[in-house]
């Protein structure tokens, strides 16, 4: 991989915007199939250097706020949101400040981040598959949008993505608890990550229990189950038909990482690289690839017959200051891979590819609802990744029809998402701040301290339910002029709000966490109350709830098989301009409840096969006439102006 910027006047067979996880694979897979790829970068290159990496931990330590871009030095020039930037008033709605500028019924409270290796990062690592079914949602549930494509034409790119990233799991489990379809015999690359004593300890009183989510709604048998995770975990001997995995930089897989060594970390940080992130992808880069950082890409190029041709990008030296270069570059195919609300800013501000007016529209992540308490027993939270074990039962079945599905996710890192914990507690404890348990200046210190936090935060725990949302067309990414970035460009607007869908489901999801907490003896400690950590507070039905963003943007350039009602096509290829793609999460017409990364780790590689295609027939030989008794073979790729 070279690293060097190119003079403003190169070209490429393709500049893909974005080095992230899309980003990096298509840079991966193209790279190696030969073409020249350009991959321009918005942000710094934060943890691919040691040094880096300790600045970035050091950043964490230091942070008072364990949020996920905690580590990350923010970047005036390519400037990241961050969910801090949204707080809740007394009464009730939010103000926010910040990247977003946001004037929705609720805030739109997940973020992303701008720097090499992108969101990935930070995020959690986890990669169920999607279910069959979540693709045909509008079909089989009348709700939302319909996939173009289904499951079974992923199915492959599935296995190569968990390939590449060094997938943990046990698919057999996943096939039975969870209803998930594998080919015969399938086996992850790596044993899954233990469960922890927490996860064991709740599985021993909630397996085989039922539930209901309502009076007199059906019985639901709970099971707990471990979730596939991108982190090194044990490689199994038994993958690849009795090879085994070998991450290795000969077989084109991530070369570097320890073990998981149970941080707890994993959001916003592995201090270890065990986890995966889009950096391990770029160390096995082809040559062919150029990496330019501190690059913005501020428009997309296209003439005025509608043939994009290239961007335009202003490349800065210091993050803090707004001096810049403006350059161009040019390449037969443009790729945005810059996250769903990025690619949609950007497709907005070059007016490109929105002929069916659906660009923006339909923004969709996880809404999460948090309950937590405390067990009768130390249970060891801030032990093991974030998650390693969840229920599966409320991802699909009739109920659907009338709310959304979610996920259970166990989080292993005690109250810090709910309460901020430990924190929290320390302040508590030492009569600091409002709503302590002992009197100002009467708190308690030494052993006692000591005693008492050992007691309390050693029970806690969090149960984590991320609701599917519908793609609403109301819910979308716009841009005003009156809101511009330090280098000028446009910001995004957020119009964001819940279905009553979802909010059926976050108030079914209420009443089953009730039923465990019951079942496994918990004491509750969930409170839902308006107030500077509850943005995302609502009243539905009579009903206190707070809701908090997944980090799982999507839904912005909509994947669908009619021009005038989606963005791009089966393949990510936008309708308008045959030559410019926009992949990743915003493609997709509906979520399902799965953690969102794996799945379009899978669309990006059965997008690269078509961009691979597209690349091979614009390169493909001509004959050229010159004379009648000459004939000529050229390559001849297709320039600006051409269509």
């Amino acid at each position: 991989m070279s690293t060097a910027p190119r003079p403003a006047t190169d070209r490429y067979d393709v500049i893909v915007a974005g080095a992230g996880l899309a980003g990096s694979l298509v840079a991966k897979q193209l790279g190696d199939q030969g073409w020249r790829v350009l991959v321009l970068e918005a942000g710094t290159r934060t943890l691919d250097t040691w040094p880096g990496t300790l600045d970035a931990m050091n950043t964490y330590y230091a942070a008072l706020a364990k949020v996920p871009n905690a580590p990350y030095r923010p970047n005036a020039a390519a400037p990241s949101p961050d969910v801090i930037d949204v707080q809740g008033l007394p009464e009730g709605g939010f103000r926010s400040n910040g990247y977003f500028v946001q004037n929705g019924a609720l805030p739109y409270s997940s973020d992303y981040l701008r720097a090499t290796g992108g969101s990935a990062l930070h995020w959690m690592g986890l990669v169920p598959r999607m279910q069959p079914e979540d693709f045909t949602v509008r079909s089989a549930y009348g709700y939302g949008r319909d996939w173009p494509i289904g499951y079974a034409d992923l199915e492959s790119h599935y296995r190569t993505a968990e390939r590449m990233m060094g997938a943990a799991g046990d698919a057999a489990e996943q096939a039975e608890a969870a209803g998930t379809p594998y080919p015969t015999g399938y086996v992850y690359p790596m044993h899954p990550v233990p469960p922890t004593y927490l996860d064991r300890v709740l599985a021993a009183r909630l397996d085989g229990k039922p539930v209901r989510e309502a009076p007199g709604a059906e019985e639901t048998v709970l099971r707990v189950v471990t979730t596939p995770a991108a982190r090194n975990s044990t490689p199994n001997e038994q993958y690849d038909a009795g090879r085994g995995h070998r991450p290795d930089g000969a077989a084109g897989l991530p070369n570097y990482g320890e073990r998981c060594v149970g941080n707890s970390s994993c959001v916003p940080i592995c201090p270890v690289q065990a986890k995966y992130n889009p950096l391990k992808t770029q160390t096995t880069w082809s040559h062919r690839v150029t990496l330019v950082t501190h690059a913005v890409v501020s428009r997309v190029l296209a003439n005025g017959n509608g043939h994009v041709y290239g961007v335009e990008y202003q490349q800065y030296d210091d993050p803090a200051a707004p001096v810049h270069t403006t350059r161009t570059a040019e390449a037969d195919i443009v790729v945005l891979a810059a996250h769903s609300i990025e690619n949609a800013r950007l497709l907005l501000a070059s007016g490109l590819a929105n002929s069916s007016d659906q660009v923006g529209r339909n923004l969709m992540d996880h809404p999460t609802l948090l309950t937590w308490g405390l067990l009768d027993h130390p249970v060891g939270p801030f032990r093991g990744p974030g998650s390693t074990s969840g229920m599966e039962n409320f991802r699909t079945g009739p109920a659907r029809r009338d709310r959304a599905p979610f996920r259970i996710e166990i989080a292993n890192w005690g109250w810090t998402w709910s309460a901020g914990s430990p924190g929290s507690d320390v302040a508590r404890l030492l009569g600091m701040g409002g709503g302590s348990a002992q009197p100002r200046g009467k708190g308690l210190f030494g052993p006692r301290l000591r005693e008492e936090l050992g007691r309390h935060v050693g029970r806690q725990f969090t149960l984590q339910f991320a609701m599917e949302q519908d793609a609403e067309s109301r819910n979308r990414v716009t841009l005003d002029p009156a809101h511009r970035d330090r280098l000028g460009n446009l910001r995004p607007v957020i119009t964001y709000d819940l279905s009553d869908r979802v909010k059926r489901g976050i108030a079914a999801a209420k009443d089953v966490s009730d039923q465990i907490f019951g079942l496994i003896g918990a004491e509750d400690h969930t409170s839902y109350a308006p107030g500077p950590f509850s943005a995302g507070w609502f009243r539905f039905e009579g009903r206190d709830f707070v809701f908090q963003g997944a980090g799982h943007g999507a839904g912005t350039h909509v994947m669908g098989d009619d021009p005038a009602t989606s963005v791009v096509d089966q393949w990510q290829r936008t309708w308008d301009h045959p030559t410019l793609y926009a992949v990743g999460c915003g493609s997709m017409p509906s979520m399902g409840t799965a953690n969102p990364s794996l799945t379009m780790a899978a669309m990006t590689l059965r997008s690269c096969e078509q961009i691979h295609r597209d690349l091979t027939e614009l390169h493909r030989p001509r004959t050229l006439r010159s004379a009648p008794a000459l004939q000529v073979a050229v390559a001849i790729p297709q320039q600006e102006g051409q269509s």
